[in-house]
C-alpha cells in the first residue's frame, strides 16, 4: 500500500494550488484525477487538428497575484495578454457600450452617463479593495471566533469605506445599477456581471453581491479585468502542474477516487476506482461539496441531519458553453469596422429587459430564445491557437470563437442554433464562417468534469452560500467533518473563477493543523 502526506483529489486549478502549497511546506503530495488530461474546467482543448479553444473558462482575469508569485508561475512559462479593451457590448441599432480598462476612456464615450460612471467606478473599487482582504482570509469562525478571527473581523471593520457596502451586498444588482445610470445599455452592460454563470437573475436579492464579489481583488474597476493566458486557460493549468512537481509531488492521471477511507473519525486515504488503496492522513478535495460529502464520505460520518443539508446545497447549472472555429472574423456591425474592439469580452446583453427575459427561463428549466451571451475571440490577441494541420476544415479556420451561454437547460443540443441565430443580428453572416462547433451543457459539464448538476462554480453563488456559510455553514474553513479531509474547490470559500484562492486557503487549513509554513 502506498503512502503519502497528503492526497488531492481532482486536478482542477484549485487542486493543483493547494498541492503545490503543501509540497511548498515540505508535505509529500499525491494528485489523482480521473481524466487523462490535468486543469478540470482550465482548459485548452482542440476543435479541429491544430486549432485549439478556450473548453470552458475562456479568461483568467481573477487568477490571484499572490498565487502567481509564491507558485513562480512566470518560471513554469505562464505569460498573460491583456488588451486595453474589457468590454464591447453592441446594440441591434448598431451602436455600442465599451468599457475601457483606461477609465477616463471609458467616461469620455459614454455622454451624460460619464460623470455618474466615473464615481460609481471610484466607489466600486473602494468597495472591492476591502471585499478583495474577506475573500483572500478564510472565513471568521462564527460559532467559536479566535483572538485571530476577532482582529481579522476588526481589520476589516476599519477597510470597509461605509456602511453603504452592507447596504448594496443583499440588493438585487438591478436596483443598483439603476441607481447608478441612466443609460439602460450601460445598466445592461455592468449588471451582467452580477448573473453571469449563476441561475440568478437581475431582479433577484443578492446579484449587486456576486456583482462586487466578481470585480474584488482586481484592478478592473466596473469594466472588470479581460486577461487571456497565452495558449489559453489550459496553460495556467500546465504551469501549476509544472509547480506541483517542482515543489516534489506527483500528479496521477486516470485515477478515479471512490471513497476516501478512514479509521474512526480520522481520514486514512482513498480508494481508487480499481481497487487500489492508497494511505495519506490528508485528504483534499477538489471536487464540488456535495460530491465530496454524499458520495465519498460514509453517511455515518454526516449522519441524516448533515447528511440532508449536504444535498440541499444548490447547484442547478444554467450556463452552457459553445466554441466555434470561423473562417473569418466575425462583422459586428458596431465596431465600424475597428477589430481591436473585439479583443476583449463581448457582451450580448443590450438592455436590461434582454438581460431579464435572458435568465427568466432559468426557474422553469428552459431556453432563453435570446439568451445572455459572453463571448471572445482569442485568436484575435493570441493567433497560437489557430495552426491548423493539413487542408481539409481546419486549413479554413482563421479564427475561434468562445461563448458563455445562458439560460438554457440541463440538456440541449438546439444551443449551438441558438446562439448563432442570436449573433447574427448583431454580426450579419457570421453562421456562414462557422466550420466547426462544439457544445457542451451543463450535463456535459457535470458528466465530464464532475460538477453536480452542471455548475460551473460548484454551487450556486447566492449569499445564503457565501462566506462562512459556503458550502455550509459550520464547514465554511475548509474542514469537512471527518478529520483530515479538506475542501479545496470553487464550493469552498471565496468561490469559482481562476483565482486559485480557494486551493491556497485550503493548503493554508492543512498547514495550520500541523504546525508548518511554506518555505519561502
Amino acid at each position: 500500500m502506498k503512502r503519502f502526506d497528503a492526497i488531492v483529489i481532482g486536478a482542477g486549478h484549485n487542486g493543483l494550488v493547494c498541492a503545490a502549497y503543501v509540497g511548498l511546506a515540505g508535505l509529500r503530495a499525491l494528485v489523482l484525477e480521473r481524466r487523462d488530461v490535468v486543469g478540470g474546467m482550465a482548459e485548452t482543448s482542440e476543435i479541429l487538428p491544430g486549432v485549439r479553444v478556450p473548453t470552458l473558462a475562456h479568461t483568467v482575469g481573477r487568477l490571484s497575484a499572490k498565487v502567481g508569485r509564491d507558485l513562480r508561475l512566470r518560471s513554469h512559462g505562464l505569460a498573460f495578454i491583456e488588451p486595453s479593451v474589457r468590454v464591447f457590448a453592441p446594440r441591434p441599432d448598431g451602436g455600442a457600450t465599451v468599457l475601457w480598462g483606461d477609465a477616463n476612456r471609458t467616461v469620455a464615450g459614454l455622454g451624460a452617463d460619464g460623470t455618474a460612471y466615473a464615481a460609481a467606478d471610484q466607489t466600486v473599487r473602494e468597495w472591492a479593495s476591502a471585499l478583495a482582504e474577506l475573500m483572500a482570509r478564510a472565513p471568521i469562525d462564527l460559532a467559536a471566533p479566535s483572538v485571530g478571527d476577532i482582529f481579522s473581523g476588526l481589520r476589516l471593520r476599519a477597510r470597509t469605506p461605509s456602511a453603504d457596502l452592507l447596504r448594496v451586498m443583499p440588493m438585487a444588482v438591478r436596483d443598483l445599477v439603476g441607481e447608478w445610470f441612466k443609460s439602460d445599455a450601460l445598466q445592461a452592460a455592468v449588471a451582467a456581471r452580477g448573473v453571469l454563470l449563476s441561475g440568478l437573475a437581475p431582479r433577484m436579492p443578492g446579484t449587486a453581491g456576486v456583482l462586487l464579489t466578481d470585480l474584488a481583488g482586481n484592478d478592473g474597476g466596473l469594466a472588470g479585468q479581460t486577461v487571456f493566458a497565452r495558449g489559453g486557460p489550459g496553460a495556467v493549468s500546465a504551469a501549476l502542474a509544472a509547480a506541483v512537481r517542482a515543489a516534489g509531488g506527483q500528479i496521477r492521471l486516470g485515477a478515479a477516487v471512490t471513497k476516501v477511507r478512514r479509521d474512526g473519525e480520522q481520514a486514512r486515504g482513498v480508494t481508487l476506482e480499481s481497487g487500489e488503496e492508497i494511505d495519506a492522513p490528508i485528504v483534499v478535495s477538489n471536487l464540488d461539496p456535495r460530491t465530496t460529502l454524499l458520495d465519498l464520505v460514509d453517511p455515518e460520518v454526516l449522519g441524516p441531519r448533515l447528511g440532508w443539508r449536504a444535498a440541499n446545497i444548490r447547484a442547478r447549472g444554467v450556463t452552457a458553453k459553445v466554441n466555434l472555429a470561423l473562417s473569418d472574423l466575425p462583422a459586428f456591425a458596431a465596431t465600424r469596422g475597428d477589430a481591436q474592439l473585439l479583443k476583449g469580452r463581448v457582451l450580448i446583453a443590450p438592455s436590461m429587459r434582454y438581460l431579464d427575459l435572458a435568465m427568466r427561463p432559468a426557474k422553469f428549466g428552459a431556453m432563453a430564445e435570446q439568451p445572455l451571451l459572453e463571448l471572445t475571440i482569442p485568436s484575435l490577441s493570441d493567433p497560437s491557437l489557430v495552426a491548423p494541420i493539413g487542408r481539409g476544415k481546419a486549413g479554413k479556420v482563421k479564427h475561434v470563437m468562445s461563448v458563455i451561454v445562458q439560460a438554457v437547460p440541463y440538456t440541449s443540443r438546439e444551443i449551438g442554433d441558438v446562439v448563432i441565430s442570436t449573433l447574427e443580428e448583431y454580426a450579419p453572416g457570421v453562421g456562414a464562417l462557422v466550420i466547426e462547433r462544439q457544445v457542451i451543457t451543463p450535463r456535459d459539464i457535470e458528466r465530464d468534469y464532475g460538477a453536480s448538476g452542471g455548475h460551473p462554480m460548484h454551487a450556486e453563488v447566492a449569499l445564503d452560500q457565501f462566506y462562512a456559510w459556503r458550502p455550509l455553514h459550520g464547514y465554511g474553513r475548509y474542514r469537512m467533518p471527518l478529520r483530515g479531509l479538506y475542501l479545496a474547490g470553487a464550493g469552498a470559500h471565496p468561490g469559482g473563477g481562476l483565482t486559485g484562492l480557494p486551493g491556497r486557503l485550503a493548503a493554508q487549513a492543512v498547514l495550520d493543523d500541523r504546525g508548518r509554513k511554506v518555505k519561502a
